[in-house]
């Protein structure tokens, strides 16, 4: 009663036979076979990383994007074997945290990544079309650039789960180093740096750590007869900024890792540190420029007061403007501001002041706030504008020039200690997920 199954699965599995026969003849015909070794040839592994690979066309490809943002950044190219190795890394050490993200569940969506890159295009003066020519005039495919987008917001968006959001900066904190500021001036100071680092690996040997100190002490050597920082760094670094020449940017001295500070501190433009030891390796960190910033800062605050309404499933964005219209018309007839706010506005939180919103410093609000809010007198009140939050009629009160030195400077040492935090901490989580990760070369070919 099998039989009629039986047989057509027959007649399937000498076909395969067949075909496999046929192959394994065409594969021995020295025209084919010919072919076929050269589309073998047309890509090949270069590493193997966990689970997945690297292949020698995603390192042309990266290779190839590299050496066009050297280029546009006028950046001397270093040595092809260094070029190849530190990209290689690179890709490594992407490839470990784009694994680990879709293991998170780190999904990030085509708006995001669209909005992305119309930022960029923006920031480039540039329309979304004439960006997509520009990327193709440097030889860049528009998709492969997309990708590429799409797996850095990825990765940030890792680092932001796993290590960033786990910062804390206590007040305790922010009032040392205001302490160490006042009796140190110079820790106000902002310093441009260039840093090359020797690294070791997680759990380091002691032969592993001699190994990196001798090759930190010849780069050092290298540095004090002359040689230029910038292609020494591209050339031996191990630091993430090493194919732009270990290019740290402005940091000032609050921002930077606390083994750097005290070093850092004592040097003038064009000089570089000794040895500089801490768990991941050894550092080297040359000043660049030097510079000292006003202590004062006086700023324009506006007293503003608003009516805030958000868009739902009864009430569409169309309904809630016309409604927001009439609302302002009945302000310009002379109706109570506060009164109309504590009964309409969506802002629970300022409504309950009859929409007062305080002094408001520059940057404080959305975008598309700041910009209504700075065209209007005292007394004004806007037409309804849009923004991410809803729609909202604003209302200047009235404006001031404000000494914000304290608070600003709060603020601005609790993002220069919690970014300190995070660029060490992600560090080290970089070098912990590199030491566990299953890497083989296969570079033979």
């Amino acid at each position: 009663m099998f039989f009629p199954i039986v047989q057509p699965v027959l007649r399937h599995i000498k076909q395969i036979i067949s075909l496999g026969c046929l192959g394994v003849l065409l594969l021995n015909s020295p025209s084919v076979a010919a072919k076929t070794q050269q589309i073998e040839q047309l890509d090949y592994v270069i590493a193997v990383v966990n689970s997945d690979v690297i292949t020698a066309t995603e390192l042309k490809r990266r290779i190839k994007q590299v050496l066009a943002q050297l280029k546009n950044k006028k950046k001397k190219l270093p040595p092809k074997n260094v070029l190849f190795r530190q990209i290689l890394e690179q890709l490594i050490t992407e490839k470990i945290q784009l694994q680990l993200a879709k293991r998170a569940s780190v999904i990030i969506d085509d708006e995001t990544v669209n909005n992305v890159i119309q930022k960029i295009a923006r920031e480039n003066r540039l329309t979304l079309p004439e960006f997509r020519d520009v990327l193709k005039q440097d030889g860049i495919e528009y998709a492969e650039f997309r990708q590429n987008v799409k797996n850095e917001i990825t990765i940030n968006q890792l680092k932001k789960r796993r290590v960033e959001n786990r910062i804390v900066v206590t007040d305790q904190e922010i009032e040392n180093e205001l302490k160490n500021q006042k009796n140190n001036e110079a820790l106000s100071d902002e310093f441009h740096l260039a840093h090359i680092l020797i690294a070791t690996p997680e759990a380091a040997s002691p032969e592993q750590i001699q190994q990196a100190k001798q090759k930190a002490q010849q780069v050092l050597a290298q540095l004090k007869i002359g040689a230029d920082f910038s292609e020494t760094a591209a050339a031996n670094s191990n630091g993430q900024n090493a194919l732009n020449g270990g290019d740290l940017g402005w940091r000032q001295a609050a921002q930077l890792p606390s083994i750097f500070t005290d070093h850092v501190l004592k040097l003038e433009p064009g000089q570089i540190t000794d040895l500089i030891r801490s768990p991941s390796g050894f550092h080297i960190v040359k000043v660049v420029e030097r510079r000292t910033k006003d202590k004062k800062r006086i700023v324009e605050q506006t007293h503003a007061r608003h009516i805030l309404m958000i868009p739902n499933q009864v009430k569409n964005s169309a309904v809630v403007k016309a409604k927001l219209e009439r609302i302002r018309q009945r302000l310009v007839n002379g109706e109570d501001f506060a009164t109309i706010a504590r009964a309409n506005s969506d802002d629970k939180g300022s409504a309950a002041r009859g929409g007062d919103l305080g002094w408001l410093n520059p940057g404080v609000t959305v975008p598309e706030f700041q910009d209504a809010m700075s065209k209007l007198k005292p007394g004004e009140i806007s037409e309804p504008i849009r923004s991410r939050y809803g729609w909202h009629i604003i209302q200047v009160l009235s404006r001031r020039k404000h000494d914000d030195t304290q608070a600003y400077l709060r603020n601005k040492i609790r993002k220069q200690i919690g970014e300190r935090k995070t660029e060490e901490a992600v560090s080290n989580w970089l070098r912990r997920l590199r030491s566990e990760a299953y890497v083989e070369y296969r570079m033979n070919k």
